[in-house]
């Protein structure tokens, strides 16, 4: 229990501010709040699943390939923002098929969010949490402290893409796009 209360209390913490938060507002901007939580939800859980796999058994190891891994998730996110400019012209059956569909958004959002957490501070801090602690109840914790944290820029996305026009969210959001995946590649060369 003691490794659950700490995971949550430390990743809450550490995603406040964290580009993760700012990626939620965007998608909760563009999505269903329900499709953007489950999205956050299953690549928060896989990511720091694999964290405390890596805490508990390899330790260090994780570390030799953190500078690929975020050259990797820039060069990925940069591919985010061009198609997010791009943008999907609907006609209106496809529309109304799509918000009925919530495969496409879920999986956007998943691999997004999965790319962006790769090397983040959120799973760096669960790594070291879980060679210190359990790893079933780091796991859990750290998981349920990001989705906590990112359901507060979520409902902040929702809120504002009322009232927002959507040539302001498409730019904004790829704008923000490629600032991360750039932030990720100067990281990564320069690390």
């Amino acid at each position: 229990m003691y490794a659950f209360l700490l995971s949550t209390a430390v990743i809450f913490v550490a995603e406040l501010g964290d580009k993760s938060q700012l990626m939620a507002m965007t998608f909760a901007a563009r999505y269903r709040v329900r499709d953007v939580i489950i999205g956050i939800t299953a690549a928060t859980a896989l990511v720091h699943l694999a964290s405390v796999g890596i805490g508990y058994f390899i330790g260090d190891a994780f570390a030799d390939y953190q500078d690929w891994i975020g050259i990797i998730a820039g060069v990925a996110f940069l591919a985010f923002a061009a198609w997010t400019l791009r943008g999907d012209e609907l006609t209106e059956e496809e529309a109304d098929k799509a918000r009925g569909a919530t495969g496409a958004a879920i999986l956007a959002v998943g691999v997004a969010f999965f790319l962006a957490e790769l090397g983040d501070k959120t799973m760096l801090a669960t790594i070291t949490l879980a060679t210190q602690e359990g790893w079933l109840g780091t796991w859990i914790g750290s998981t349920v402290g990001m989705v906590a944290a990112d359901a507060l820029a979520i409902v902040v996305g929702a809120v504002l893409g009322k009232k927002l026009p959507e040539r302001v969210i498409k730019y904004g959001a790829a704008a923000l796009f490629a600032i991360f995946g750039l932030l990720l590649i100067a990281d990564g060369v320069f690390a």
